[in-house]
């Protein structure tokens, strides 16, 4: 079944610039697709056509009747003062009008209620139980949990969160309302590794259509099972994930530059034939023809076009040689905010030529450190050190230019002192050619922005790279270029990233920050992930063992409790019975008062009693605190 038809989708936003040029696919039911294409090739626009956001120019969009779409990126405004906990419960506006028609139902059976009332109260009952309203509750948790929406935050007014925690809240309400088909622009920009794999978890279990934008390539790898690439305004079709994709499209590169070379030959062949019999068919009317049908011919044949080969950039940072051991000490540092401790006491060093990846929750003060390293921020206690020949270059996580109005040509010029012509050439090497040199700044979209504080980066000469959420905002193709400049670089590198293939390729040590300490392990992103799986394992089985040993200790007490309880009982009938027996001893004294031998037999039985019952006595106090 059908879930999505496109049909020769056409959108422009320049005279005579089509962004999609006759776009067509269908989507089947369950489906889960990886939208691809450059920066600017479209893909968001897709979606917000697909939303109704606009209009397109021609073309028709069909979906399957009943079928509701939602889109991640696309943030609704809310009635003013709702809070978090109002949004995610938005998504069960329907469950709880069922509650409240429910309960007037009932009101009105209580009272006598026909038979009318009751088949309605059964069928708004079903209905109910239907979408799970007994568990909305706790779907809500669980959803929230997995999305990193704590308590805190849901009670917080929507309107006051981050951009990056309305896109989470947005997500969570999503996955709520059970959407048929949801579409997903760059879901994990805003997600740290936990949230991320939870989303994975969460799509693969998810009953629906999926169409992803997405520029991390684990992510792509895990969900899609399908590639549309948009190309020039129209669709290319991969039948696999993200992997497949990248050795298909080199394949097929690789193939049509064969078939265009050996036709490109078989021309120049029959072009040199067709000349030759020309210059000799000079009053040979035969030779003539034949020439005239080679040139026929060659009109006739099917053409393939020149693949176009990606133009890459041609970017290197500018390595300045490092003398000594030490890049960078960090001695006691601890930060706080608000009353919350982020870390406390950090004790690392950074040796020349090592690439540490700094990597953890939102939140638990990554960014904070990067800040206190490059001085933008103090420590609370604790000192800061770099070695005397580390010249630092960074790029933060949020790109601001002083001068956002200028173009980009100004920037380069202010910025570098260079000439014109230099800095002309240097952002051509990062792909801003002909006009776009002179738009300003401010114009670029932020995945621009990053190309555009590299391309001032890799002028100087660094020998410490800091680089904060390096590939967020940027196409694939933009982030294998960077990766390729970090691969000829080799000196040392410190990095947040969230892009897991990113911290593969380039991580040789492991900075986790948690709980405001930092695990430092040395050694790669898939080591450093085993070491975690066989850690948590490990707690685990201690867990495992304690309660084991905890359970024993129970069922011990409890057997012991249980023989204590029978001891208990036995000694309670053992008192009685010496009780008894005083007693009749007392009556026999009576009797016997004048009979001055037998009295003392009975004294003297009397005290043994006694001494039996004094002992009989301790040991019921003994059971009586034991059991």
């Amino acid at each position: 079944m059908i879930d999505l038809s496109i049909q020769g989708l056409v959108k422009s936003f320049e005279q005579g610039k089509n962004i999609l040029d006759g776009l067509s696919f269908d989507v089947s039911s369950g489906e889960r697709v990886g939208i691809l294409g450059r920066n600017g090739a479209g893909k968001t626009t897709l979606f917000r056509i697909l939303t109704g956001e606009i209009l397109p120019d021609e073309g028709s969009i069909t979906i399957a009747p009943g079928k509701r779409i939602g889109l991640i990126s696309q943030i609704p405004v809310y009635p003013e003062g709702y809070t978090v906990e109002d949004v995610l419960k938005t998504a069960h506006l329907h469950i709880y009008e069922l509650e409240e028609k429910m309960r007037k139902l009932a009101a009105k059976m209580a009272e006598g209620a026909s038979e009318e009332t009751m088949r309605e109260y059964d069928l708004a009952a079903a209905e109910y139980e239907r979408l799970n309203g007994y568990g909305a509750d706790i779907e809500r948790n669980r959803v929230a949990n997995g999305l990193e929406i704590p308590s805190a935050m849901r009670e917080q007014k929507f309107s006051e969160l981050s951009g990056g925690e309305k896109t989470r809240v947005n997500l969570a309400r999503l996955i709520l309302e059970d959407t048929d088909i949801l579409l997903l622009d760059e879901p994990t920009n805003h997600l740290d590794l936990k949230a991320t794999e939870w989303l994975e978890d969460y799509l693969l279990r998810f009953r629906g259509t999926v169409l992803a934008i997405s520029h991390d390539r684990y992510f792509l790898d895990r969900t899609v099972k399908r590639v549309i690439e948009i190309v020039d305004g129209k669709a290319e079709f991969y039948s696999g994930n993200y992997s497949f994709f990248v050795g298909e499209k080199r394949r097929r590169y690789e193939e049509q530059l064969k078939k265009y070379e050996k036709e490109q030959k078989e021309l120049k062949r029959l072009d040199e034939a067709a000349r030759r019999l020309y210059q000799w068919g000079t009053g040979n009317e035969a030779l003539m023809k034949k020439s005239f049908a080679i040139r026929s011919r060659m009109e006739r044949m099917e053409k393939t076009e020149r693949p176009k080969a990606e133009k890459a950039m041609k970017i290197k940072f500018a390595e300045r040689s490092f003398s000594g051991d030490e890049v960078l000490i960090i001695d006691g540092v601890s930060k706080s905010y608000g009353g919350r401790t982020l870390f406390s006491g950090l004790e690392l060093i950074i040796e020349g030529g090592e690439r540490v990846a700094l990597i953890g929750d939102n939140g638990t003060g990554k960014s904070t450190l990067i800040k206190i390293i490059v001085g933008e921020e103090t420590p609370d206690q604790g000192i800061i050190r770099k070695g005397p020949s580390v010249k630092t270059a960074y790029l933060p996580q949020i790109i601001k230019f002083k001068n956002p109005e200028r173009s980009l040509l100004d920037t380069l010029l202010y910025s570098e002192k260079c000439t014109p012509q230099t800095a002309r050439a240097r952002l051509g090497s990062f792909r801003f050619s002909g006009e776009d040199v002179f738009k300003p700044v401010s114009a670029l979209s932020g995945g621009e922005q990053s190309r555009l504080r590299l391309c001032m980066l890799m002028r100087e000469e660094v020998n410490f790279l800091i680089l904060d959420e390096p590939t967020n905002h940027i196409d694939i193709q933009s982030r294998e270029w960077i990766e390729e400049a970090l691969e000829a670089y080799g000196e040392a590198l410190l990095f947040v990233s969230h892009d897991r293939y990113f911290v593969e390729r380039f991580a040789t040590r492991i900075w986790a920050i948690e709980n405001g300490t930092i695990t430092d392990f040395r050694g790669g992103f898939s080591e450093y992930r085993e070491y975690v799986k066989r850690r948590d394992e490990l707690s685990q089985n201690e867990k495992s063992r304690e309660a084991n040993k905890e359970e024993t200790k129970k069922e011990s007490k409890r057997k012991s409790s249980a023989s204590n309880e029978k001891l208990l009982q036995k000694t309670e009938r053992e008192i009685e019975k010496i009780e008894k027996e005083l007693a009749e001893i007392e009556n026999l004294c009576r009797l016997n008062a004048s009979d001055y031998k037998k009295l003392m037999e009975l004294d003297e039985r009397k005290t043994q009693l006694y001494e039996e019952l004094d002992s009989l006595y301790e040991k019921w106090e003994e059971l009586s605190e034991a059991t």
